[in-house]
């Protein structure tokens, strides 16, 4: 039963005062000493407590000495662990086949990542025609020279003559914007900086484009830099400064804007997402001189995305369809009374759509496995092309008006491929596949449902040896993220298979707050609904015990970003329930995320405590706030990036801080800064290896894992 807000408040408040000098004795050793400077807040008349408010500073001296020592005492840890050197030679052995990415087209020319063995970066490549020689475009491991440079974003205009792309440093998305003339691969003069994750729309004589960018220092009150998205217009040699303002959302600074432009470049659409289930989409015909913004839908609770053709416009969305459907608008009467349901909604959820070869591809999932439909622009089904094994589909790549499909596969033991369709001679053929130093034939693939605490049917993948005996002996790791309309399907992963070969099973559990099962499956894990995202995660854990497949003492749960949130409250609410945990990325003190790098854009997932209602349903699950002295708490990994700039590291700090002097139990509490690291986009192959070699060590260790 959860007490009110106000009964568990006041315990909290006992608990943070008195819980910070003593510790259990772990083999380990005592971890480094923290400095206690209890601050109270009082928010909506309740007293709250936070002992290491100093640890929220980064950039200060102190704790970045703290840091360097908790990653000493960390380092202790793995590096005792016998078979270390084991992981680190087979994992580069992974690491260094390579790997492969899908294909856009523009006129005939293909673009398309490839990572040779060592290499930190993929790199960019052009090809002419299918035969052609492929020729280096744009290699990310010149940008420096140790790998953290990284290359985050490209668009390519319709011929395929001119790219723009994003470069940014040390994992922190920040990225710079610079343009490329393919054809002779010549970098133009034109840099626009503060552009992170752009979309770009140019123009069909590649004059110029629209463009996102954030301000820049100044434009905007100190500390809002990383929110007032807008969208310019940049003529190709112009200076930035004097870009041409094209949109901006007043009503809602976090607001997320976008920009398309119909392929003749006459229709102009914008797109405002306000969280992950709000959105607002405006039409402009570019030929009328007034400039004039037509609202086609006004601040709707509903996904709208928008693919302008010439002569009408293709939306995705999940308005009175909860597992989405597709509709077709004409710019004549744009308004969505008028829009014609062309793929209606079925009992899968459709992930991602296409406009490819005059057709609409649908990219959708069925029990968290992906299938591929294709349609024609007025809805007759033409084919669903088969895909190997259940697993997972991304990356569609095509011309609107071309003859070929791409997209990219891959499973849990389904190495990563990039599949091409003909539309002409109706064929499929594998246009690369990822070299692989490692028989994954020996895994079979379970789907299982159970029931979450409230009685609601959860399902989850479980991977095993065939023949996996339920005997309560296997090393598991539990896997979830459920958040964000997120779709947690079935993936290859590197780090996954060097788990699998030792023994390891790995379970992924499709949580509330996800989009597997549409968008009602996201709206009941979030908000005030976050607690069954923890819920459905603790059943899982309690399925595999029960069940048989291993025990506490065997089991290791996982989670990043919103899944370390996930993991913060899982081990505080049921600290009995494994013998390890990895909170990685995490989001772990509620009451102040929102105050830190982009956290506001996530208030529409989670709420804030500035406001009284959703602070009370905040206040009954944040990890942070609910460390309980005495608490014989399993060994945790919290790990964390010092440039992230979604997830600031400060919440990792801080509970690890408070674990280590609140356990009650001899397992260590460990914490991993990395340093010139993010949230984990563009990390260089170099730093990946190194990270998941610790985390192995620290699992197989904790978990007496043999190799």
């Amino acid at each position: 039963m959860v007490k009110s807000a106000l009964s568990t408040s006041c315990t909290l408040l006992l608990i943070l005062t008195f819980n910070t000098t003593t510790h259990a004795q772990s083999p380990l050793g005592p971890p480094p000493p923290t400095r206690v400077a209890p601050v109270v807040d009082t928010l909506h008349g309740i007293p709250i407590t936070d002992p290491y408010r100093w640890l929220e500073d980064g950039g200060s001296p102190e704790v970045q000495a703290w840091s360097e020592k908790q990653f000493e005492y960390f380092k202790k840890y793995v590096d005792e662990f016998p078979g270390r050197k084991t992981l680190q030679r087979e994992f580069k052995q992974l690491m260094w086949a390579g790997s492969v990415g899908t294909r856009s087209v523009r006129k005939g020319t293909y673009f398309f990542y490839r990572r040779g063995g060592r290499q930190n970066h993929g790199v960019l490549f052009m090809q002419k025609g299918l035969k052609g020689k492929p020729e280096v475009l744009l290699d990310p491991n010149t940008f420096s020279a140790d790998g953290t440079t990284a290359l985050d974003w490209t668009s390519i205009s319709d011929d395929g003559s001119v790219m723009a792309y994003g470069k940014s440093s040390n994992g922190t998305e920040r990225s710079t914007l610079y343009i490329m003339r393919t054809t002779d691969k010549a970098q133009l003069p034109d840099t626009i900086p503060f552009t992170r994750a752009a979309s770009i729309a140019w123009l069909p004589d590649n004059s110029g484009f629209y463009y996102t960018r954030f301000p820049a220092p100044g434009e905007v009150p100190a500390g809002d830099e990383n929110y007032y998205r807008r969208i310019y217009f940049h003529k190709l040699g112009a200076d930035w400064h004097a870009d041409s303002l094209i949109y901006e959302y007043t009503p809602d600074k976090t607001a997320w804007s976008g920009v398309g432009l119909s392929p003749d470049g006459r229709w102009m659409v914008i797109s405002v997402y306000l969280g992950w289930s709000r959105a607002q989409v405006y039409l402009k015909d570019r030929r009328d001189a007034t400039g004039t913004l037509t609202t086609i839908v006004d601040d709707k609770e509903a996904i709208f995305e928008v693919t302008p053709l010439n002569d009408r416009f293709v939306v995705k969305t999940n308005d009175g369809a909860p597992r989405y459907c597709v509709k077709v608008g004409s710019y004549a009467n744009p308004a969505p009374d008028n829009w014609k349901i062309v793929v209606p909604e079925k009992d899968e959820t459709i992930d991602e759509i296409g406009v490819i070869a005059n057709r609409i591809i649908v990219n959708s999932v069925r029990n968290a496995c992906s299938k591929l439909t294709m349609y024609s622009l007025d809805g007759k089904l033409e084919k669903e092309l088969p895909t190997p094994t259940l697993g997972s589909i991304s990356g569609l790549g095509g011309e609107w008006n071309g003859h070929e499909l791409f997209y990219y596969f891959s499973s849990f033991n389904y190495f990563p491929t990039v599949f091409r369709y003909d539309f002409v001679t109706n064929k499929q053929s594998v246009v690369a596949k990822q070299k692989t130093n490692i028989d994954l034939s020996f895994l079979e693939t379970w789907q299982v449902w159970y029931k979450s605490k409230d009685g609601t049917p959860i399902s989850m993948f479980i991977v095993g040896p065939k023949g996996l005996k339920k005997d309560g002996n296997n090393p598991v790791y539990l896997d979830g993220y459920g958040g964000f309309n997120s779709i947690e399907k079935p993936v290859f992963s590197r780090k996954t298979a060097l788990w699998l070969v030792h023994g390891g099973v790995y379970c992924l559990a499709n949580l509330r707050g996800g989009a597997e099962y549409g968008e009602a499956w996201h709206r009941a894990g979030m908000l005030e609904n976050k607690q069954n995202t923890f819920d459905d995660f603790i059943a899982a854990a309690e399925f595999l015990v029960k069940e048989g497949y291993t025990t506490p003492k065997k089991l290791c749960l996982y989670g990043g970003s919103n899944g370390g949130l996930l993991i913060g409250a899982v081990v505080t609410q049921r600290p009995d329930i494994c013998a390890a945990a990895i909170c990685d990325v995490p989001l772990l003190d509620m009451l102040r995320y929102h105050l830190f790098r982009i956290a506001k854009l996530w208030v529409p997932e989670y709420g804030s405590s500035d406001d009284s209602t959703q602070f009370s349903y905040i206040l009954k699950y944040s990890p942070y706030q609910h460390v309980t002295k005495g608490t014989k708490y399993p060994a945790i990994l919290f790990k964390a990036g010092d440039s992230d700039n979604r997830v600031d590291p400060l919440h990792a700090r801080k509970m690890a801080a408070l674990m280590q002097a609140s356990t009650g139990s001899d397992n260590p509490i460990l914490l991993r800064v990395d340093t010139k690291a993010g949230h984990g986009q563009g990390k260089p192959v170099s730093k990946v290896a190194d990270e998941v070699v610790d985390d192995w060590s620290f699992v197989f260790k904790t978990l007496d894992v043999k190799l």
